[in-house]
Formats: C-alpha cells, sequence, structure tokens
C-alpha cells in the first residue's frame, strides 16, 4: 500500500486551537464518552519533562483517557514537523486497528499539517551555512529571501526568524526557491477549531500563566537539566531562565510570558483561520465533535 493511500485509510477527527482555549478538558469529556483515544499535536508535549511549562495533560487525564506523542522525546533531541507526522499516522494507525477512531488534539498548525499533507523533501540543515546565515540579522534575511523567491517571499511568516532563516538555507541549499517545495494535501480527515472571543482568551492565558508559577515552574525549569535547542523554544524557558540568573524579576517574568503566549495565541488563531476547519465554541464542541466520531467509525 502506498504512503498516500495509507494515509486516506486513516480514520480520525482533529480537534485544534489555541493556546489556553480549553481544548484539553473538553477533548477528555469527548474521548471518554466514545470510548476513545487522543493524540496530542503539540510540539512541546512530546518532550519528557518540563510537564507545567509545555501544559501537557495531567497524569490523572492521561489514566483516564490514554494518550499517544506526550513525553516520548528527551529534551536534549531534535524533533521536527515531519518525525511528528510519521509517529502520529502511527499512533492512529495502531488505534484504528482497535477498533476506534481517536481524537487528534493541539495547536501546532506544522504538526497538524504535517498528518494530513505530504511535507516536501527538504534538505537537512547546513551547520556551517546555518552558521553564517545566522550572523545577518533579520532585516537582511528577508532581503535575500525577496532576491532568491520573490514569488514565494509572501507566503513566508516573515515575522518568525527561524522560517525565515530556513527558507534562506533551503535556496542556497538546492539553488531553487523555497516556496519551490510544495506541501501536497492528502485527504481531509473531519477538522474542528475551539474559538473564544479575544478578550476571554487572553484572560484565560494569563490565568495559565499565573497558575504554572503557582504550581512550581520556576523550580522545574530549574531541575530540568541539559535542554536542546528544539525543546528550549518552549514559551518561557529563556524567561524563566532570566529570571533564575537574576537578570530580572518574577513579576517581570510572568508578565512577558504572558504577553508571548498572547502573541502565540493570536497567531494560532490566524493558522486555524486560514484553513478548511469548522469553528465551535466551547457549548457545541462536544455535540458537534461527538456526531464527527460517530460518523467515522467502520461499519460493523
Amino acid at each position: 500500500m502506498s504512503i498516500a493511500a495509507d494515509r486516506v485509510a486513516l480514520r480520525y477527527v482533529i480537534f485544534g486551537g489555541p493556546t489556553a482555549a480549553g481544548k484539553t478538558e473538553l477533548a477528555m469529556r469527548i474521548a471518554e464518552a466514545h470510548d476513545t483515544e487522543i493524540v496530542s499535536a503539540d510540539a512541546f508535549q512530546v518532550y519528557e519533562g518540563l510537564d507545567l511549562l509545555s501544559a501537557k495533560p495531567s497524569r490523572q487525564q492521561r489514566e483516564r483517557v490514554p494518550h499517544h506523542l506526550i513525553g516520548i522525546v528527551p529534551l536534549t533531541w531534535p524533533y521536527d514537523a515531519r518525525q511528528y507526522g510519521e509517529h502520529a499516522r502511527e499512533a492512529i494507525a495502531r488505534v484504528n486497528r482497535a477498533g476506534k477512531v481517536p481524537l487528534v488534539v493541539g495547536g501546532t498548525g506544522f504538526y497538524l499539517q504535517a498528518l494530513t499533507s505530504r511535507l516536501p523533501d527538504l534538505p537537512a540543515p547546513d551547520s556551517a551555512l546555518r552558521a553564517r546565515l545566522g550572523t545577518m540579522s533579520h532585516d537582511e534575511l528577508v532581503k535575500q529571501l525577496y532576491t532568491l523567491d520573490p514569488h514565494g517571499f509572501t507566503r513566508i511568516d516573515l515575522r518568525n526568524p527561524r522560517r525565515v532563516l530556513r527558507a534562506v538555507e533551503v535556496c542556497l541549499q538546492t539553488g531553487k526557491p523555497f516556496s519551490s517545495f510544495a506541501v501536497t494535501p492528502e485527504g481531509t480527515p473531519p477538522s474542528f477549531v475551539l474559538v473564544r472571543s479575544r478578550a476571554e482568551l487572553q484572560q484565560r492565558v494569563n490565568q495559565r500563566v499565573e497558575e504554572m508559577f503557582a504550581q512550581g515552574v520556576v523550580e522545574e525549569v530549574a531541575a530540568a537539566g541539559q535542554v536542546g535547542p528544539t525543546a528550549s523554544r518552549m514559551i518561557g524557558f529563556d524567561l524563566i531562565s532570566d529570571l533564575l540568573a537574576g537578570r530580572i524579576s518574577a513579576t517581570e517574568c510572568v508578565r512577558a510570558i504572558q504577553q508571548q503566549t498572547r502573541q502565540y495565541a493570536r497567531r494560532q488563531e490566524t493558522w486555524f483561520r486560514g484553513r478548511s476547519y469548522a469553528p465551535v465554541t466551547p457549548g457545541e464542541a462536544a455535540a458537534t465533535v461527538s456526531r464527527a466520531l460517530a460518523a467515522a467509525r467502520p461499519a460493523l
């Protein structure tokens, strides 16, 4: 069976949304009602440790409902969307073989895209080239990207330094525009996005950060040991490291993490709006997603 056919054969429902929107508890209720399992689609919950910082479902929640792709990678390891797509399809296939339709829950857009699409075959990062590009300012990299890929320039998130650098790197490695490496959609499962008002989501973000600090996130980061370059991109990791080093106060740290998380939530909202995810409110999510799960079950 081809990879594309295998992907189409998989049965699952996606329940996405921005951070702090309340996906976890709603997904728990839905999964319990349907006696099914959850496959995480979160770029940082995949790592072992830093459970508070990455807002993992609690141990009690994971005992109530089986979860996949949470805490499977050491903090020192790199991990990317391509790896996630492979691991997620394997997890979904296992759940399908048990006669169940899993709920894929998360807000990492590129991970969800890697699950539902075939990613382009990009060259591996070049450490020497990346080091050279790393000496350039963000504005310089944006200008170079425009020169290398003028037609695809507007398709890149120019506010994301890591993505701009990677696009320039690929252009230089291959001699081709980055936009020529297209993502190929391969089947669209029932897909929903949890929506809340901007004011409500901001309030929930602020509250979550305050609760993380009350529960001991500073001590968690202090005890984490070695953390690799990918896991260290978790929102708040660098700021809490600055707090531990005495460079900022606890109040400054909390406020900065709240601001970064609110900004991240807005980027997630923008990502979902640009795709075919049906919006659902907290009040209607359980019934709507439940109907999709029931419809996705194979006929007996």
